[in-house]
């Protein structure tokens, strides 16, 4: 089996080519390995693979498998990592990363700004004897009060889900580092397009792929990216004993999204700076939170950082719940749904799905208002968008 590496490229050829591996066929797409188990030519190899396994030996598909092979080396060298390993979706990622990572009686520092079932993850982890403190995510100060000698890692998301609070990465990162601390970043709001967070000095970097490395709203996926050490060494044997490993159909589509990810990120991202300044002034929004925006808090942080405003976008609607749920059910091209990073268009309402268990006290401090809105723009076009949008509002 022949293995293609495309290091030292443009990350949008590395997307295309890095970590191919072709049979003795010669295929030109990546195949997909569907099988469970692996045969050997002898009971010495065999026991010989489970002491020690290379990068192209395999034993049990939960363990890894050529596919998912192609699929994490791919990643990690568009994300800047030594390895990576997939998982069978993005809260298998986190969840893989945080409690392999961390030991009862570790401290954890976390943005209280997170997708809920982070902060679900995240009370997992307290319940089996994890000091966990949480900070505002954009303040530095509650940083450097909270993180302490022994503090074992910070978790954050680089873009927050789903007020867009833009962290700054490698600010937190030195208050980590100074104290010995892991950084892992979820990184999906800014994508591997637009974000290098381990040049930021995050240690581990966390996706969901099913969101824009996929891209069409096909498949669940997850990955993490990090050092040789703790990918193979700590992530591995924590994931692949308790059964988070990806399937080989899922890497196969995850591999295919990579290769068009680049193109179809700019432009939704292009898109949805277009959508963010019409909207703005529309009698029918209280605020548009978007980072491209001169007037979003992190602004300047989030262009040193991304260079972009990304894809998504945040509308208080006035009026609260009732306005917003009308503006919902009048909406015709994009639909309501709690994915994103699609190429269709998707808009959920926060408050009432993705963060409904958090108490009206936590919605509040993190602006999860009654009217907030989250919009993933898709590849359609801005125009069609923005008279979908205005029509909703206008009523």
């Amino acid at each position: 089996m022949s293995v293609t590496s495309a290091k030292g490229l443009h990350p949008r050829t590395q997307a295309v080519h890095h970590g191919t591996r072709r049979s003795q066929y010669g295929e030109m797409a990546e195949a997909i390995f569907l099988t469970q188990g692996f045969v050997y030519d002898s009971a010495a190899q065999a026991e010989a693979r489970f002491v020690e396994s290379g990068p192209d030996e395999f034993i049990y598909a939960r363990y890894g498998n050529p596919t998912s092979r192609m699929f994490e080396d791919r990643i990690a060298a568009l994300e800047g990592t030594e390895d990576a390993f997939a998982t069978a979706s993005g809260m298998a990622a986190v969840n893989g990363a945080m409690f392999s990572l961390c030991s009862p009686g570790d401290h954890v520092v976390a943005a209280r700004a997170l997708f809920g079932s982070c902060l679900y993850v995240l009370d997992l982890l307290a319940k089996f004897g994890v000091e966990v403190s949480y900070v505002d995510g954009t303040d530095l100060d509650q940083w450097k009060a909270a993180i302490r000698p022994g503090t074992k890692a910070v978790f954050f998301e680089s873009v927050s889900n789903p007020g867009l609070e833009v962290i700054d990465m490698q600010a937190v990162a030195e208050l980590a580092h100074a104290a010995g601390a892991q950084v892992v970043v979820d990184n999906v709001f800014a994508t591997p397009v637009f974000s290098r967070a381990v040049d930021m000095g995050a240690d581990i970097v966390v996706y969901s792929a099913t969101k824009h490395i996929d891209g069409g709203g096909r498949a669940l996926a997850g990955v993490i990216c990090g050092t040789r050490d703790f990918i193979r060494g700590t992530a591995e044997p924590y994931l692949k004993h308790t059964g988070g490993a990806i399937s080989p159909f899922h890497s196969w589509i995850m591999l295919n999204g990579l290769a068009t990810m680049d193109l179809r990120v700019r432009a939704q991202a292009q898109s949805a700076e277009t959508i963010a300044r019409a909207l703005q002034g529309h009698a029918g929004l209280s605020r548009v939170i978007y980072p491209g925006l001169a007037d979003h808090p992190q602004h300047d942080l989030a262009m040193r950082q991304m260079g972009s405003g990304g894809t998504m976008i945040a509308i208080e609607v006035a009026g609260g719940k009732d306005a917003a749920f009308a503006a919902l059910d009048r909406l015709n091209i994009i639909k309501i749904s709690n994915n994103l990073g699609d190429a269709k268009s998707i808009v959920t309402h926060p408050a009432t799905t993705t963060h409904q268990r958090l108490s009206d006290e936590n919605k509040a401090q993190l602006g999860i208002t009654p009217g907030l809105l989250r919009l993933s723009v898709g590849l359609e076009d801005a125009q069609d968008l923005i008279d979908d949008l205005v029509n909703a509002l206008n009523g």
